[in-house]
């Protein structure tokens, strides 16, 4: 592969089709790529570990789709593990960019935000290439709360978190702090349930709770 003239394998991505700022696959043959080998590393690898999991995915399968030579890979990823948190970062920016982005859009006014959060995930939820939350899915296979990847997830939560607080600071609800631990926990529940029932029912379920929960602050 590496070094001749053929065709390479590259991944074109495209927003879905209800933008959602998140990325929907589809693996083409080019014969010209202006990416860097660390760049097509870090994007094969974040939609393979997304869609098939970190265990399931092999560092081979990587270099394969990348079109890099193993040698390249290590220069820019020393492990496996080191290529899983870069995969966590870039997903955290990205998936908050998108979510801040969203609720704002669909609340323009701050009273509105508090509820406009599950509206924002029923959107996540009904594109096609959700596959649940990549960071729950890694707490998960990485169940040591000691190794990085794990405390790279759980570091996302807690950011999302933050925001949903400051969006209810915003709103003016009473005690934001608590209600946003709540409200997490509804976020998380949602998806979950979505994976599971296949449908974003649970959103609009959760969005009735997080209603009552707000009534009742």
């Amino acid at each position: 592969m590496l070094g001749c003239s053929a065709s390479y394998f590259w991944v074109y991505f495209t927003l879905d089709s209800i933008q959602t700022g998140l990325y929907t696959v589809d693996v083409k043959s080019t014969n010209s790529i202006s990416t860097s080998p660390r760049e097509r590393i870090l994007e094969v690898a974040s939609q393979l570990f997304y869609h098939r999991g970190i265990r399931a995915v092999g560092i081979d399968t990587i270099i394969a789709k990348a079109d890099v030579a193993k040698m390249t890979f290590y220069k820019h990823f020393k492990t496996k593990d080191v290529l899983v948190v870069e995969f966590l970062k870039r997903r955290d920016e990205r998936w908050r960019a998108w979510f801040e982005e969203t609720v704002y859009r669909l609340a323009p006014q701050a009273q509105d935000r508090p509820l406009a959060i599950f509206d924002a995930l029923e959107e996540r939820f009904l594109t096609v290439d959700f596959r649940g939350c990549a960071f729950i899915n890694t707490m998960v296979e990485v169940a040591d709360g000691d190794h990085l990847a794990h405390q790279t997830a759980a570091e996302h939560k807690q950011k999302v978190q933050g925001f949903i607080q400051s969006v209810l600071t915003e709103a003016h609800i009473h005690h934001p702090e608590e209600l946003s631990k709540a409200f997490m926990l509804l976020v998380d529940g949602a998806i979950v349930t979505a994976v599971r029932e296949k449908t974003p029912n649970s959103a609009r379920e959760a969005k009735k709770i997080a209603e009552n929960l707000i009534s009742n602050s």
